[in-house]
């Protein structure tokens, strides 16, 4: 269906690739092609719409086969418009200038022409057939026959028809007349069943007996090697014995002999250990003794000489002090006692305080004049 929109009184139609669009006006073919875009006025204009894609038609009808038997016979044709200026004029294509929707039916008018000419020739062809060839070889007959008939059709190329192609999918008789024809092929393929069954059953009838057979021989076998076996492991168990008691008798034997070395060389051992102990006791006896000696004879030298160097300090000091005079003592006196004194920011000086300081400078004075 076309897509057409409406502005303003004109009306814009937009066709599909599929669709072959003509427009008359006046009597007038002004558009005419597939997939059209145009302007036009509803009023003045008569629009076709012819569809040139391929479509299917799906069809089923009844027919009689010669021996009176209805059959159904279900096909699919394939057709396309190949002439839409042709097939514009034999069939009603136009469409509402508003909607784009077709006027009639054309598309219906084209099924029923291919669906009763198709009809027609599969009933000449099945008219003259019995129905079991019909069964085998009709579908084939059929298809060829409405081929045949629709390429030969005058009314088709006339109407702008071209035919693609035919499918007969099937052709099938009465559910009664089915269920007939498959009963002798049930029986036989009942009876192919059935004696294979009994062969089948034969066949293993006659290996269960093979298989008892080969079981009781298999048996009689197992017996005999049974006792091979228990022969060959009383053997085995005996010489087993013997080899176990020798290999004992050697390990004793060797057991005895590593102890024996072991008790010797344990021995050796503690005497080695004894020795090496004692020898390294007396060497760390004799090194403790004389490290001791060392220090005592490091720390006396140390004490003497640390005593000499205090008493020459010492006399040194005194030696200084005893050529300074006595005020020079007392100004260093004071510097010493400065310097351990506290920072003072600011001092303050009484009358008392002066007064007392002056008469000890005075006296301090005359002492030493």
């Amino acid at each position: 269906m076309a897509d057409i929109t409406r502005r303003l009184g004109w009306r814009h139609l937009r066709g599909a690739p599929t669709a072959h669009i003509r427009h008359h006006r006046g009597g007038k073919l002004l558009h005419d092609g597939p997939g059209l875009s145009f302007w036009f006025r509803a009023l003045t204009a008569a629009l076709s719409e012819v569809p040139v894609d391929d479509r299917e038609l799906a069809m089923t009808f009844h027919a009689r086969t010669s021996d009176f038997q209805d059959v159904a016979v279900q096909a699919t044709v394939t057709y396309r418009i190949s002439d839409p200026a042709v097939a514009a004029t034999r069939l009603d294509f136009s469409v509402d200038p508003d909607t784009g929707a077709w006027r009639g039916t054309p598309l219906e008018q084209l099924g029923t022409l291919l669906t009763e000419t198709a009809q027609q020739h599969a009933l000449d062809v099945l008219a003259r057939t019995p129905l079991s060839a019909a069964l085998v070889d009709g579908v084939t007959a059929v298809r060829e026959r409405i081929a045949t008939g629709l390429a030969g059709e005058p009314r088709l190329p006339a109407t702008g028809i071209e035919v693609v192609a035919v499918r007969v999918m099937a052709l099938r008789p009465e559910p009664e007349v089915e269920r007939a024809l498959r009963t002798p092929a049930r029986e036989q393929i009942q009876q192919e069943a059935d004696r294979a069954t009994y062969e089948r059953r034969a066949v293993a009838v006659e290996r269960e007996r093979t298989i008892a057979e080969n079981e009781l021989a298999s048996q009689i076998e197992l017996a005999r090697r049974e006792e091979q076996l228990v022969d060959q492991r009383g053997t085995n168990a005996r010489r087993e014995a013997e080899e176990h008691a020798a290999a004992d008798a050697v390990r004793a034997e060797a057991e005895a002999a590593r102890t024996v070395r072991l008790a010797d060389a344990e021995a050796a051992r503690t005497v080695r250990l004894a020795d090496a102990e004692a020898a390294r006791t007396v060497r760390l006896a004799e090194a403790e003794a004389t490290r001791s000696v060392r220090l005592a004879r490091a720390e006396a030298e140390g004490a003497r000489e640390v005593g000499e160097a205090r008493a020459q300090a010492q006399a040194a000091w005194l030696r200084v002090h005893a050529e300074v005079d006595v005020a020079t003592l007392h100004a260093l006196t004071g510097t010493r006692l400065a310097e351990n004194l506290p920072r003072i920011d600011s001092v303050t000086v009484s009358p008392d305080v002066l007064t007392g300081l002056l008469a000890k400078l005075g006296t301090q004075a005359q002492e030493q004049a």
